[in-house]
């Protein structure tokens, strides 16, 4: 028969448990077991005033933060509806049934005051990397960097073209945080120090964005998100925000093997990138500290009409000199110099020319250069560490690396689709710092969940 109808009665006293409402396979009871904010209070000591009404729990706030990461809920606003009303959130953030979730205006106001001051949100990504090394996700010793590009939150309609845009005219007095920020960052290698070409565009919003059109689409304004990955199950071990331009992401690969060595003392074997990263000064850098270049070198000497190319000469390293295949030999100087400032300096580009009479009296002279009385050949300051890239590209090894390379493409992908970080929420360098380090850190919490998960409880009958 048909039972009672069920109506609402609300009862004087209730018994009720968050703990047994979280099921045991939840993700966030997973994250729990690598999440240690213990010291995140020590850490903010300094940046609260002794006086004055109580704050909002900073390991409050950072739990939030992380639930909204993990699950790609990208609004502040929404963010503090769902821990609300979802359970599991609640649990994972500490709070009871009847405790109060705080405002969102909360977040600016902390996001832009003692977290950005004290940089709590790399010192909490750099405490879940040393969590990843302490589980032995992290070895080292084969590591990956890429960059993507993140849209800003910016529009080409609020912006000015190169022509009308002077920096001299900006008051900084009067000027709004983001453009402030840009100003700070002028200077800076990962940003204004990049490149001496000014962008098409610069916007009024965020005026520290890049304009660009690298995805062969409609142009927009974005930063890069650059990271360096351990390739043995794609832990993220650093990541940097740059201007959306080759020079500031190249640039940031550096900065970011400097702080993993002094970190985590992590000095990887290898290094896996694609070609851009293949330029003569990076992989001369790479080669200087032992770090074998697994990448494609950016070379244009190659030719497709028959002629002999660089590569067909032999270089002679012992005696400074390229030999033909003729055997004919090609100097870069001819005689010996008596002053010390004349003569071969070691930087830039050198050229090495062969005798114009044994060119012309050469059989083979068309296949080497027909329109030309003599060859010349082009030598990069780096043609060494190019030469250890591309004996290493012969390798299988090499074949290997870039198969592995796919790992960091394979977690931009997530941190978009999953994650829903297409698009910034937040502007200006800084911000666009928080937001890559908030979800790197969720990846490799994720990450750790996957690979560690908890330990099964048995449910209650």
């Amino acid at each position: 028969m048909m039972g009672p109808r069920q109506e609402a009665q609300p009862a004087l006293f209730y018994e009720f448990s968050l703990e047994d409402h979280v099921p045991p396979d939840h993700l966030l009871r997973s994250i729990d077991r690598f999440v240690d904010l213990s010291g995140i209070r020590a850490y903010l000591a300094d940046f609260y005033s002794h006086t004055g009404r109580p704050s909002v729990d900073p390991e409050l706030l950072i739990r939030m933060l992380l639930v909204g990461y993990c699950f790609g809920i990208r609004s502040e606003r929404r963010l503090c509806e769902e821990v609300h009303l979802n359970l599991a959130y609640r649990w994972f953030c500490r709070l009871d049934l009847s405790d109060r979730v705080p405002d969102h205006s909360t977040f600016s106001k902390n996001r832009h005051g003692r977290f950005r001051d004290s940089e709590l949100l790399r010192h909490l990504f750099e405490t879940t990397v040393a969590r990843c090394i302490d589980e032995g996700l992290v070895s080292g010793q084969r590591m990956a960097v890429d960059a993507s590009l993140i849209e800003a939150d910016s529009n080409k309609q609020n912006s000015s073209p190169k022509e009308d845009w002077d920096v001299g005219q900006i008051d900084p007095a009067d000027a709004p945080r983001a453009v402030r920020e840009y100003l700070d960052v002028l200077d800076d290698a990962a940003f204004g120090a990049a490149s001496e070409v000014q962008p098409k565009f610069t916007s009024h919003s965020d005026p520290a964005s890049q304009w660009t059109a690298a995805r062969k689409g409609p142009a927009f304004f974005s930063y890069s998100d650059n990271y360096l990955i351990d390739t043995d199950h794609g832990v993220i071990v650093d990541v940097e925000a740059t201007r959306s331009i080759r020079q500031a992401e190249v640039g940031s690969t550096k900065t970011m093997l400097r702080r993993v060595k002094a970190n985590f003392d992590l000095h990887p074997e290898r290094l896996i990138a694609d070609t851009a990263y293949g330029t003569g000064p990076m992989l001369g850098w790479l080669v200087d500290r032992k770090i074998a270049p697994h990448i494609p070198v950016i070379d244009k000497s190659g030719r497709n009409d028959g002629i002999w190319t660089r590569a067909d000469f032999e270089w002679d390293a012992e005696n400074d000199k390229y030999i033909c295949p003729a055997g004919h030999e090609l100097k870069q100087f001819r005689r010996n110099y008596s002053d010390s400032t004349r003569g071969p300096t070691g930087k830039g580009t050198a050229r090495y020319r062969a005798l114009k009479e044994v060119c012309q009296a050469c059989p083979s002279k068309a296949m080497c250069c027909p329109n030309a009385d003599a060859r010349k050949i082009t030598r990069e300051e780096h043609e060494d560490a190019r030469q250890v890239a591309r004996d290493i590209s012969k390798t299988d090894q090499y074949l290997i690396s870039m198969k592995l390379r796919k790992k960091v493409e394979m977690l931009f992908a997530h941190l978009k689709r999953i994650l829903g970080l297409g698009r910034l929420r937040l502007r200006c360098p800084c911000g666009a710092n928080d937001e890559f380090l908030l979800a790197a850190t969720a990846q490799n919490l994720r990450k750790l969940a996957k690979i560690v998960p908890a330990p099964q409880q048995p449910r209650k009958a």
